[in-house]
């Protein structure tokens, strides 16, 4: 069975400030293309197909048109719920959706049910894991503690429960949507950090054939069975460097694995440039950026005039400028956002305190804050779901 591995579509998105509906309608046409002329004989989206809870209407309209086209190529798509996606909003109407062969699993208590596709090698069971908020869930699955490993944990256990009563030969895929340990992040995913550890073991996926994980948004291999899609197009600078794409995967017969990865248009390149104003204002080297969307670091030892103005006269599609002066503490000149990229709300909360009284917080007071974050956090998706 061929599949086609997907995620964190983030309809709705922008890029610093830039629209990049046009660039998801275009990703949305490529991923239809894929499907009919490489055979697939499944689409797995693996969670954040909107980039919030109440997405706009554009968003939308594109998502329906995305549904409509799959289900006229008659290639079954199975489809989580992620952790910037409401999951309730998303998984609305999904037993009628069903019956044109788009399976939406959006609710937690359903993980050990598959989508069972058949094929002539054999069926396929789909388990479909949608984000897991561990302190509303952790009663359902009776976890040990509110944690995402406790969690995928006890759910993975009645994936495999399930799968040990079906026929002998049905090969199995697994979607989730979480940090799994070993995957590289980037600066554009929300942090999912719960009781001060958001990662868990790829040995929690053990005993399918394939894991399709949403979430981190640069495509990668965790093992060669579990792997990340990543995002279809770029949403941070930080990802400059990624190759965006999709996976094209081959389950053999007896459940053997093989992906290629099918690369993604690109609206524009991104090109991180660092250096004094005028050198890249004059530097030759650099004229491979002028049509990419830009970030500039000057290292200007003093701000001059109007950079923005000027870097625009040789890089028009420049979005993002960061001053790091040459000789100066790094951390005391990057913009308030720089500084918190990449750390989680514990840490922002214990630096906070440190620089108010001079001291870290011990051990007790870190589980107070962990307890209060937690708390939060559960309180908004309660919020969400009794909406």
């Amino acid at each position: 069975m061929r599949l086609l591995h997907t995620s964190d579509w983030h309809l709705g998105r922008a890029f610093h400030r830039v629209g990049m509906l046009d660039a998801q309608a275009g990703f949305i046409d490529h991923l239809v293309a894929t499907a009919r002329g490489r055979d697939v004989d499944a689409v797995v989206v693996s969670g954040d197909v909107y980039d919030r809870a109440v997405p706009p209407l554009a968003a939308v309209e594109l998502f329906d048109d995305a549904l409509n086209r799959l289900a006229a190529l008659g290639v079954p798509t199975v489809m989580i719920s992620g952790n910037h996606d409401s999951a309730r909003r998303l998984g609305v109407g999904a037993g009628l959706i069903g019956r044109a062969g788009i399976h939406l699993r959006t609710d937690p208590a359903a993980c050990g049910t598959p989508v069972v596709l058949a094929h002539p090698q054999g069926d396929v069971a789909f388990y479909g894991l949608p984000y897991l908020e561990p302190a509303l869930v952790k009663d359902e699955f009776r976890a040990p503690r509110a944690s995402h490993e406790a969690v995928l944990t006890a759910a993975m256990d009645r994936v495999r429960a399930d799968l040990a009563t079906r026929p002998a030969g049905t090969r199995s895929v697994v979607l989730a949507h979480a940090f799994v340990t070993g995957g590289r992040a980037s600066d554009s995913e929300r942090d999912i950090t719960v009781g001060g550890v958001a990662a868990v073991p790829a040995d929690v996926f053990d005993g399918v054939d394939y894991v399709a994980l949403g979430h981190l948004h640069g495509s990668q291999s965790i093992t060669g069975r579990v792997r990340y899609s990543g995002s279809p197009l770029a949403y941070s600078f930080s990802e400059a460097g990624h190759r965006k794409g999709m996976w094209l995967v081959d389950l053999g017969p007896d459940g053997a694995v093989t992906a290629e990865q099918v690369d993604c248009p690109a609206p524009r390149a991104l090109a991180r440039i660092r250096g004094r104003l005028e050198d890249l204002l004059a530097d030759p080297e650099l004229e491979r950026h002028q049509d990419a969307w830009v970030e500039a670091t000057l290292t200007d030892p003093v701000r001059p005039p109007e950079p923005m103005a000027r870097l625009t006269e040789r890089f028009p599609h420049t979005l993002s400028l960061v001053f790091a002066p040459e000789g100066a503490e790094e951390e005391a000149d990057l913009s308030y956002a720089r500084r918190l990229a990449g750390r989680s709300d514990q840490e922002i909360a214990e630096d906070f305190v440190a620089h108010v009284r001079g001291s870290q917080p011990d051990g007790p007071e870190r589980g107070v804050l962990q307890d209060a974050f937690d708390a939060v956090r559960a309180d908004a998706a309660a919020g969400e779901v009794a909406r």
